[in-house]
């Protein structure tokens, strides 16, 4: 039987290009996503998979998310907690980064892949499997489209070690954490797009696959775990 993913928020972007990567390796992969559900459709029987539609910031459906690849497959190898969401607002504006922002960034940035560990822990520790978390460079430095994302980074990037340690021997957990991505949804994301060419080394964005690359790094790298790697183009070499 193949071995098993699950990638969450992969009908489109990052998650997509990791969902595909996967598949080329092998595994049978489950597409997610909260809403787009013709899109993870697609491309779910584009790379022979399946598609299971579900709102992991919601603790119930993303429980519910997991007894459904189990019951369906009876295991799981490798968990991609990939779906992330944010909030536009520039730092100085305080009073706009409600109560309400910071909750709804928790549940489906820090809560929502807990959740999903914690569902799966027998099964992945049945598999040897691995955890691969898509974070961000917001997570590592004082940058990132609001605080209540650096925030909810940050918690992400620290869970990812902590898991790391709560789960070993049997379970490797690392995290991925990239600047400005090329995706749909920083698409009109002009003016930082035209920073970071001007400013990293490597003079370019990330795009889906480099992120994907970095992913698939992790699931292959058998001695690896509780590192979150910086992919940035050298972002972070800047003073």
């Amino acid at each position: 039987m193949s071995k098993i993913a699950l990638v969450t928020g992969s009908s489109s972007g990052i998650g997509e290009a990791t969902a595909r990567r996967l598949a080329d390796e092998g595994y049978r992969v489950v597409v997610n996503s909260r809403s787009s559900v013709a899109a993870g459709e697609a491309v779910a029987a584009s790379i022979g998979g399946d598609y299971v539609q579900a709102d992991v910031g919601d603790e119930t459906a993303a429980a519910g998310l997991a007894a459904e690849v189990l019951r369906r497959y009876g295991r799981i190898d490798c968990l991609v907690n990939n779906a992330g969401t944010t909030e536009v607002i520039p730092h100085p504006d305080l009073k706009a980064a409600t109560p309400e922002v910071w909750r709804r960034l928790y549940d489906v940035n820090v809560i929502a892949p807990f959740v999903l560990v914690t569902a799966f822990e027998e099964a992945l520790r049945d598999a040897k499997g691995c955890v691969v978390n898509v974070s961000s460079l917001a997570g590592v430095r004082p940058t990132g489209s609001s605080i209540p994302y650096a925030a909810s980074k940050a918690a992400f990037n620290h869970q990812t070690r902590l898991l790391a340690k709560a789960l070993a021997p049997d379970v490797r957990v690392n995290a991925v954490a990239p600047g400005l991505v090329d995706t749909p949804w920083t698409a009109d994301w002009d003016e930082l797009r035209a920073l970071v060419t001007a400013i990293a080394p490597m003079k370019r964005p990330a795009t889906a696959d480099d992120v994907a690359e970095a992913v698939l790094g992790f699931v292959r790298s058998t001695y690896v775990t509780g590192e979150v790697l910086v992919l940035d183009g050298g972002l972070s070499l800047l003073p």
